[in-house]
This record gives C-alpha cells, sequence and structure tokens, in this order.
C-alpha cells in the first residue's frame, strides 16, 4: 500500500492547533501524513504540502504575518514555485495570502465576532487538483472557525480564479464577492477559510469535506507517479 500512498506535509507551526486533524483526515483517505516543523529549511520529499489552521505564532502581529517569514514558508514557496500542491486551511490561507503565494488579503469579520458553524459552500471550479471530485455548483456542508476570515477581493482577481463561495445568505464573514477559497494563478495553490478535514466523516455531521481533501490526494498521487 505504502507504494501508492503520496506523501503529504502538514507543516506545523507554533499554535497550530488543526495539524492532528488535518495529519488524520489525510491518512483516512489514502495519504501517507507527514508532519514538518516550522523551523526545518528544507522540506523532505513529498507530493504535496498542507498549512492547517490554528493562531500560528499566537497570531500575535496579524494572522499568518510572523508564519510566512518561517523557514518552512520559505521552503513551500520554493515548492509552489516548482509547480508542487500546496492546500492552507484557514489560518493556512491566511498565511499563503501574506507570503504572497495567493492574491488578496484576509480580514477581521464583518461583526468583528468569531464565528464558528457549519456553512454551505458553492462549487465554482471543478477543474484544479483541490475540487477534481466534486461537481459545479455542488453546495457543500463544511465547519469555519475564525474570526479574520474576510477576504478582501482585489480588483484585478480573475474570476476563473476563485473556487469556492459562500452560499447566498450563508456569508459568515463579510467576505467580499462571498468568496471562500481561492486558488492561484497557476492552479497548484489553494487556500479556503472552511475546515474540510472537519467535514470528512458523516459522524461529524457532514462529510462533505473529503471531496476537497480526497482530491488532494488524488492529485498528490498523481505527482507521485510522476515522480517515481
Amino acid at each position: 500500500m505504502k507504494e501508492t500512498q503520496p506523501r503529504i506535509g502538514v507543516v506545523v507551526f507554533p499554535g497550530s492547533q488543526d495539524d492532528r486533524d488535518a495529519a488524520w483526515a489525510l491518512g483516512a483517505l489514502g495519504a501517507e501524513p507527514v508532519m514538518v516543523w516550522h523551523g526545518e529549511e528544507e522540506l523532505p520529499v513529498l507530493d504535496a504540502v498542507v498549512l492547517p489552521g490554528g493562531f500560528s505564532y499566537g497570531d500575535y502581529l496579524r494572522c499568518g504575518a510572523i508564519a510566512r517569514f518561517s523557514p518552512a514558508m520559505r521552503a513551500v514557496s520554493a515548492f509552489a514555485e516548482e509547480g508542487g500542491l500546496v492546500l492552507g486551511i484557514c489560518n493556512g490561507f491566511q498565511i499563503l495570502c501574506e507570503a504572497g503565494l495567493l492574491p488578496g488579503v484576509l480580514r477581521s469579520n464583518r461583526s468583528l465576532q468569531f464565528v464558528c458553524r457549519d456553512v454551505a459552500v458553492v462549487v465554482e471550479r471543478t477543474d484544479t487538483p483541490f475540487t477534481a471530485r466534486c461537481e459545479a455548483g455542488q453546495e457543500l456542508v463544511i465547519p469555519v472557525k475564525h474570526g479574520e476570515g474576510c477576504y478582501h477581493l482585489p480588483p484585478e482577481l480573475p474570476e476563473e480564479q476563485i473556487a469556492l463561495r459562500y452560499a447566498a445568505g450563508d456569508n459568515p464573514n463579510g467576505s467580499e464577492g462571498d468568496v471562500a477559497g481561492v486558488v492561484s494563478d497557476a492552479g497548484n495553490v489553494f487556500g479556503l477559510m472552511p475546515h474540510p478535514e472537519h467535514a470528512v466523516d458523516p459522524l461529524l455531521g457532514s462529510g462533505d469535506g473529503a471531496l476537497i481533501v480526497a482530491s488532494l490526494v488524488d492529485s498528490a498521487r498523481e505527482r507521485l507517479y510522476t515522480r517515481a
């Protein structure tokens, strides 16, 4: 089985709290999770990378603003520039924006309150490595939990880089254009505020997040075969 299991790194920052959840979800869906400490200057041999949710470095300056300077993020940036697959969830999305790997910025929720609940998101694109198992227009129920998830939509952002939107009337943070997740111009970096790793088993209320995590595992497996 190991020969067909893609190795997917989960970067652990001080304050990460969803790293174990991400690793569990990846393992449950056929990947070999590899924990990567934030101080590592080089990545091990990996087929994809996940930046998990949490409060990296305590979010003392601004969400993701300190984590972007970590040694591991320099390695992740190089990995992404070479076409490597990178998924950022919640705080991971914030880090990707701060690092310039994704456009835009995440700001305080419009309500100025922390929000933690299930939300409905609509799949805008299915031709990405992260949404290939979804159907266009499909509605997924995935939980959110954040205080700074209001996405500022850059005026120059092409419409095709928006991969997920909050369903009408279910925007939990005031994100412009109801944006819930965006993909890089090259298509190999994806960030979203909802937590798919918390929705891979119907016993948790929804299994819809498995479609996103499993899409990443599928795409990483293709990279594994190419690497082999």
